[in-house]
């Protein structure tokens, strides 16, 4: 079922410039993220890096190469290691994303002793749609404030993203051949070269206390004393995430024509996921999850390869230690980030359409466009339900929740009426 991908989800680059390009296509795409969550709280930005390249090398190994997925710095944990880190310091919030780890695990070896058919109950198109428009639309204020469309900085910052944006979108309309699956990096490319000229980027500034070789700041475990005050913050999140896991899986295999929940299977995918969460934190890393950032790739160039996503992970443990290189991809301007986000959070939200225009949903039916409304307003509206002091469902995870109670309480009154009337009539 790869016949959407230029390049199938098993398939190498037929050259290796071009396999080294596609690459760190991924590598710009995860980057900004993937290093603010250290920065947000207080970790070491190179060992985040580190961590999801080997977090995502070992998912790649767990799932047999079948899923083009990358791994990143996880933003749902951030209040707990924030709270866990100035209470009781970071070997509380290493061992809390571990026990999170290990959660993953037991979900996967639940799942592989009883089944996953059950999801197919509880994730009907009718929740899944929305549940993918919401991770995609969830995401558009951080692309409209980093493209500077939230007002408040000048003229240069939305210059920049436009130029950005712009560049995306002709080459992905007109560009021939390769350099049509390759539009982010040569936006990139032009929208830094551009903001350079307009003086959002200080070449000197960007490089300057830097070195070509940076030992990160490794925290391995055994070199601090375990400290389990914390668990019960972190413990609940994974389920939250566990959910996001879930609908991240659903949106790539939309987009690539495969069904990752059957097949390599939700516990591989899990497994993988809560490995690799486990041995960040084992580094002194934060949590890892699945990139909607790279999945917007794939979607966007239609390059599905594990190979090229491998390569993107090698890059990005080799940039942990390379301290020139690091510093050019973090003096990347935010609007150069939004210009490209713009249309990658926009892919992921339109292809939460397809699945309910494919599978035919009736939203004429008062019961389908009530968990659809439903869903939409809590996703989007900022709900909350608070579980502890740092912990709460919130946004995708909540709607996702909310959505398969209602799916599963809410009767199909209007089914029953249309089976009944061919018999009424006869």
């Amino acid at each position: 079922m790869e016949e959407k991908l230029l390049i199938g989800i098993s398939e190498r680059p037929q050259s290796i410039w071009k396999w080294v390009v596609l690459s760190f296509q991924h590598v710009f795409a995860m980057f900004g993220a993937t290093v603010l969550v250290p920065i947000l709280t207080g970790m070491d930005p190179s060992v985040a890096l580190i961590a999801s390249g080997v977090g995502t090398l070992i998912y790649i190994v767990c799932t047999a190469g079948k899923v083009p997925v990358y791994l990143g710095s996880s933003f749902a944990y951030i209040t707990a290691i924030q709270v866990a880190g100035s209470v009781n310091g970071f070997s509380s919030a290493y061992v809390g994303l571990m026990v999170v780890g290990v959660i993953y695990v037991i979900v996967a070896t639940v799942i592989r002793l009883f089944g996953s058919s059950w999801l197919k109950k509880a994730l009907p198109p009718v929740v899944v749609g929305p549940m993918i428009i919401i991770i995609g639309l969830s995401l558009a204020p951080i692309a409209v404030d980093y493209a500077g469309f939230a007002g408040g900085k000048g003229i240069e910052v939305p210059l920049v993203a436009l130029v950005t944006f712009a560049t995306v979108v002709l080459v992905s309309i007109l560009g021939k051949g390769f350099f049509k699956i390759v539009p982010f990096i040569i936006a990139i490319v032009v929208g830094y070269l551009f903001a350079v000229i307009l003086g959002v980027v200080n070449l000197r500034a960007a490089f300057e206390d830097h070195f070509f070789f940076e030992m990160p700041n490794f925290d391995f475990i055994g070199t601090y004393a375990l400290d389990f005050d914390a668990v019960l913050m972190f413990a609940p999140i994974a389920f939250v995430t566990i959910a996001e896991h879930i609908g991240d899986h659903t949106v790539l295999g939309e987009i690539t024509g495969n069904d990752f929940i059957t097949e390599p299977g939700l516990h591989k995918t899990l497994l993988g996921d809560g490995i690799a969460t486990f041995v960040s934190a084992a580094i002194g890393g934060p949590a890892n999850t699945t990139y909607g950032e790279n999945t917007g790739v794939v979607a966007m160039t239609r390059v599905g390869s594990t190979y090229v996503i491998g390569l993107a992970a090698i890059f990005a443990i080799l940039l942990g230690f390379l301290g020139y290189i690091q510093a050019f991809i973090s003096s990347i301007p935010q609007p150069v980030i939004g210009g490209m986000t713009i249309v990658l959070y926009g892919l992921i939200a339109g292809n939460g359409v397809k699945v309910l225009v494919r599978a035919r949903v009736n939203l004429g039916k008062t019961r389908n466009l009530i968990i659809v409304a439903t869903m939409l307003v809590i996703g989007l509206g900022g709900a909350m339900f608070p579980i502890n002091q740092a912990v709460s469902l919130s946004n995708m995870s909540l709607a996702a929740l909310v959505g398969i109670l209602l799916n599963l309480i809410l009767p199909d009154t209007e089914a029953k009426q249309e089976e009944l009337a061919p018999k009424i009539e006869s």
